[in-house]
């Protein structure tokens, strides 16, 4: 039986079998589309390049932050900075103790001459005969005298007074250090700024001490003390932690 010519086999020659395509094998590939083509690449990333800061080098500390207990602390505007240790802070309050004692010295020698003088000038009341004016006279000018030593005496706490409240209050506040912090290369800051304490803390760190002098002065050496207590690691004293400040090594 013949059938109609089969137009894509006219001659009627016996057809292979057809395999399956096999991928590659007359047709292309179709390549998975590679990475940067239609989609951004991400770069890996590298320390201190798009990762959190506190996983990036060389990150700095936020302020406040000691450093392993190793005696440094970061603090604003001053970067890391060494703590002043308690031997160097005695070393400072020792050289401060010397400077104001001589000067102290040195007016209550100028109100001693003066009471001296005073009382020099006094005369003796019992050669002159009782009730005679002159003795009342003489009454008179001892009482006065006894007044002039009592004012001379009051002018000279005064003047000490004055001259103790101006040198810690008004040094530590615009300068950062009294005369023996300056020769041990010590300052006072303020922990939030690292700028000297400026009037209030400065008079705050002040007073607290004068305070506790009240109590026999045991509440002032408490607090010059005090520092060996603080748990932080700052070596804050009660009148540091009051005033906001830092002892800290130039």
């Amino acid at each position: 039986m013949s059938y109609p010519p089969d137009p894509n086999n006219p001659y009627n020659q016996p057809q292979q079998p057809q395999q399956p395509q096999q991928p590659g094998y007359g047709y292309p590939q179709q390549a998975p589309p590679a990475a940067g083509y239609g989609y951004p690449q991400q770069p890996p990333q590298q320390p201190g390049y798009g990762v959190p800061q506190q996983q990036a080098y060389g990150y700095a500390p936020a302020p406040g932050t000691l450093q392993a207990n190793n005696g440094y602390i970061n603090i604003a505007q001053l970067g890391t900075v060494k703590l002043a240790t308690m031997g160097q802070r005695f070393l400072a309050r020792l050289i401060d103790g010397l400077a104001v004692g001589a000067i102290i010295a040195l007016v209550m020698a100028l109100g001693l001459a003066g009471t001296l003088g005073i009382v020099k000038d006094a005369d003796d009341c019992s050669k002159y005969t009782y009730p005679s004016s002159a003795y009342s006279n003489c009454l008179q000018d001892q009482t006065d005298a006894a007044s002039g030593v009592f004012a001379t005496m009051m002018i000279m706490i005064a003047v000490l007074a004055v001259f103790n409240l101006l040198y810690e209050w008004l040094l530590v506040s615009f300068a950062g250090a009294t005369l023996g912090k300056m020769a041990m290369g010590l300052r006072v800051v303020k922990e939030s700024t690292g700028q000297n304490p400026g009037l209030g803390g400065g008079f705050i760190r002040f007073i607290i001490p004068i305070v506790g002098a009240f109590l026999c002065y045991i509440g002032a050496l408490l607090v010059y003390l005090s520092p060996f207590f603080d748990n932080s690691g700052k070596l804050q004293g009660w009148h540091d932690r009051a005033a906001g400040t830092l002892v800290i090594k130039k």
